[in-house]
């Protein structure tokens, strides 16, 4: 942090605003933020009621042996929608081939949002096909959300009606049932929505998914998680938390009298993997909850989604950890 502090005073010192912004691209890591993608999550939740979010899903490719990340998969009892959240900023324009590019501060190139969501459906088909469900055609759908408030664009005519822009985003409200139906496909006639949509449901909040980790001021980072780092009586007591056997912990810090001392500690909670988060917000009973008791500089060391190395977070600033199956 100082050295980003350093590089940006004397950097601003030479007046090199966008100086700064190249050195800092090249010198620290992107944002590691995923709080973008619950705030869509959350909007989306009111917007259609009854409906079910899964955040940050990791659905296997058996064409590249590999798992391709989907942001948002948004259930109602009308269809389902794969969501590409890009909290892209600037002026944007579609440039050659399809890819955007974003005049800020600087110019940023980003490959073809649509393109790339676009391949991620049948990709989720095939996996649910595998699981035991079979979509009926165009039931599944995609659609690209910037919810980023400094997006601008020139003409948003040039994009494509898979993209949400972000006046779009703002003006979309519960009771415009008309303006949904732009993007959200009407009920599929003859088709029973409700036990279908209870065996998406099953499939889809059992599917792989990033682990979670949410800090204060509601800031979300999707990761893994990879260990634990503090005194060793600390890590004794955490010893019984381990991916196998815990879905979720949450993180409460206490003021307690020690000698005469005041003293910060931290409770973690966490409860046994009987079932998997359903929705955004996790489990919804607190029942069978078993605690620990650790020192406030006790540590979690989690590897961000978009990161080249792992970073470090206090337990002391961590609100919960949601840990994939």
């Amino acid at each position: 942090m100082w050295g980003k502090l350093i590089c940006a005073k004397l950097i601003c010192g030479l007046g090199g605003l966008v100086l700064y912004h190249l050195v800092k691209r090249h010198f620290f890591e992107d944002d590691v933020d995923s709080s973008a993608l619950f705030a869509v999550a959350r909007r989306l939740e009111k917007l259609h009621q009854g409906c079910k979010v899964y955040v940050g899903l990791r659905i296997p490719d058996p064409d590249s042996a590999s798992r391709r990340d989907i942001d948002i998969v948004l259930v109602t009892n009308q269809d389902a929608v794969v969501i590409s959240v890009k909290n892209v900023s600037g002026i944007v324009s579609i440039g050659e081939e399809n890819n955007w590019v974003a005049k800020n501060h600087i110019t940023e190139h980003l490959p073809d949002p649509v393109a790339e969501t676009k391949q991620l459906v049948p990709i989720l088909e095939g996996y649910l096909k595998q699981r035991g469900v079979s979509l009926p055609q165009e039931y599944l759908s995609f659609k690209v959300i910037c919810p980023n408030p400094s997006f601008r664009s020139g003409n948003s005519d040039v994009f494509p009606p898979e993209v949400i822009t972000y006046d779009q985003w703002i003006q979309l409200k519960p009771e415009q049932r008309s303006l949904y139906s732009e993007w959200i496909k009407g009920p599929l006639l003859g088709w029973k929505k409700e036990p279908f949509s209870e065996k998406l449901n099953s499939v889809l909040s059992t599917a792989p998914i990033w682990d979670r980790l949410e800090l204060k001021d509601k800031k979300y980072i999707l990761g893994e998680f990879i260990e634990f780092k503090g005194k060793q009586d600390d890590l004794k007591a955490l010893g019984t938390i381990k991916r196998s056997k815990v879905s979720l912990l949450t993180i409460k810090k206490t003021i307690m009298i020690k000698f005469g001392h005041m003293m910060v500690q931290v409770q973690v909670l966490f409860t046994p993997r009987d079932y998997r988060v359903e929705g955004i917000e996790g489990p919804s009973s607190s029942s069978g909850w078993d605690e620990v008791n650790v020192t406030s500089n006790t540590q979690i060391v989690f590897q961000p989604q978009n990161s080249k190395k792992p970073r470090k977070y206090k337990l002391s600033s961590v609100v919960s950890m949601l840990l994939s199956g």
